[in-house]
């Protein structure tokens, strides 16, 4: 079994493109096949180097690796179809000699006169075919006298094109509708179903999965599999990937490509066990699947053909469950960036990377995204006590019964780092035998003093992060962390200056 993925290198990888990339990986591991990739950059003007590592970047990330490719030597290469001009050019050839191909020397004006005369009288437009019949040596001489003409597949005429597709079943379409479709333009690069076919045959590709947008060039291609004397593969046509509203996924519904989802913090196995459940089921009522027990389970002939819907609130149910389950040290080089872009870490050091990893734990279970922890924790690195005071939540906490007194003794109380949960815990009971405040009425003053939020992570948890983020060593984060010791003082002070 050996299956592809053909991205075009015109852009970044579409969240629909890579669930067909996953399907073709899925069936070609759970059944010890061969997963190839390759470049279709045919597209002069529109493919770049570029786009083409952005796209093997993301298949990397996802985890989709291929066993052929234009980075790794196969036997069937090479495996960028810019590489590979003089096989189409061969073929081409070969196709004209046989009958199979012909040259057309119509031009853009006269194609676009003949389709508007169809479309009017009510025609589905197609080739007329005015160069069908030109003979070979008037053909020669338009061509020695430098005219470049494109060369057409010479449809057979009342054939009906038939083919199972896996997905979709019995499939056929009348040769009647189809027209001669162009194989080579007229400065010599092939068209997609030429290129296509030629490709998949040389490189044996016994399955093809792919958009259900390809399913009318498939007779073309199998036609074109026929005239040359290859054997055609299986198809499988997957339905379109929609958005929330039914219709197919686009900007207006977010993010769209893997490069964003990337971006967002969202961690690649999330991203993979989401992908492969829109339109298929592993069966049973488990969901969250690693990659290998999916593949395992796949097979291209139970998935769905309905529309699929991309939920975005599920794929962040997924995301959660995956960041919990992470180690906190491959978290914290994760979601190192987006702290050194808020400017709360200088630089990736070892202190500061094993410092993040101990905050993650408090963070990762109330986010979504990894881009989202920055924020959950910022009180440790963005303290203002005298900014947090101006604010009307804060201020109303100050003027609820006892708090003062809490924060007066929580300044008195705090006389040393506070590193782990019982240090906490000690000097907040000290706090409250001085106060005489309990439950909220204790810890809601504490937590603005010293968090400068009135919500957040559990204190016991925020404390010690807060001080242990205060001993880093100099030049760790942007600027150093205020101590608890310090917030409670400033804070104190603060309010004292506002009741005087």
């Amino acid at each position: 079994m050996r299956l592809r993925f053909a991205p075009s290198p015109t852009g970044q990888l579409h969240v629909g493109n890579a669930r067909t990339a996953l399907f073709n990986w899925l069936l070609a591991h759970g059944k010890d096949g061969t997963f190839i990739l390759r470049i279709e950059d045919t597209d002069a003007e529109r493919s770049t180097r570029e786009s083409e590592t952005s796209i093997l970047e993301d298949l990397r990330w996802l985890g989709l690796d291929w066993d052929e490719g234009p980075d790794v030597e196969g036997p069937h290469g090479p495996y960028r179809q810019s590489e590979r001009l003089h096989l189409y050019a061969s073929y081409a050839n070969e196709m004209i000699g046989a009958g199979h191909a012909y040259y057309c020397f119509c031009s853009p004006q006269q194609l676009d006169a003949d389709r508007q005369a169809m479309l009017a009288s009510g025609r589905p437009p197609r080739y007329a075919g005015t160069c069908r019949d030109l003979p070979d040596g008037k053909a020669r001489a338009r061509m020695d006298a430098g005219e470049r003409p494109v060369i057409r597949f010479r449809v057979p005429a009342g054939v009906e094109v038939t083919f199972t597709d896996l997905v979709r079943g019995e499939v056929a379409f009348s040769s009647e509708v189809i027209g001669d479709p162009v194989i080579v333009r007229s400065d010599g690069r092939p068209a997609y179903n030429f290129a296509v076919v030629v490709d998949d045959a040389l490189m044996e590709i016994t399955h093809v999965i792919r958009g259900e947008d390809h399913i009318s060039n498939t007779p073309r291609q199998l036609l074109m599999y026929q005239a040359m004397g290859f054997a055609p593969p299986q198809f499988a046509h997957l339905s379109l990937v929609m958005g929330p509203d039914h219709t197919p996924l686009s900007k207006r519904h977010g993010a769209t490509s893997v490069m964003e989802f990337r971006e967002r913090g969202y961690l690649p196995e999330a991203l993979v066990n989401y992908l492969a459940l829109i339109g298929w089921s592993p069966g049973g009522d488990e969901e969250l699947l690693p990659v290998g027990e999916l593949a395992s389970r796949f097979n291209v002939e139970d998935v769905g053909h309905s529309a699929g819907i991309f939920d975005p609130e599920k794929l962040a149910w997924m995301n959660r469950h995956y960041m919990k389950a992470a180690a906190p040290a491959r978290l914290a080089g994760e979601c190192a960036r987006y702290f050194l872009k808020a400017g709360f870490v200088s630089q990736r050091t070892p202190e500061a990377m094993d410092y993040l990893a101990s905050l993650l734990p408090m963070a990762v279970g109330s986010v979504d995204r990894l881009e989202e922890i920055t924020d959950r924790v910022r009180f440790v690195f963005a303290y203002d006590g005298t900014a947090a005071l101006a604010r009307p939540e804060i201020a109303a906490v100050l003027h609820e019964p006892g708090a003062r007194d809490v924060i007066t003794a929580l300044a008195a109380e705090i006389t040393g780092p506070l590193l782990d949960r019982e240090s906490f815990r000690a000097m907040a009971n000290r706090v409250k035998d001085l106060s005489g405040q309990k439950g909220k009425a204790l810890f809601h003053p504490i937590r603005v003093a010293l968090t400068g939020e009135v919500g957040g992570p559990e204190l016991d948890l925020a404390v010690p992060a807060i001080d242990r983020g205060s001993m880093l060593p100099r030049g760790t984060t942007a600027r150093p962390v205020l101590s608890c010791r310090e917030r409670a003082a400033v804070f104190a002070r603060q309010v004292g200056r506002d009741l005087s």
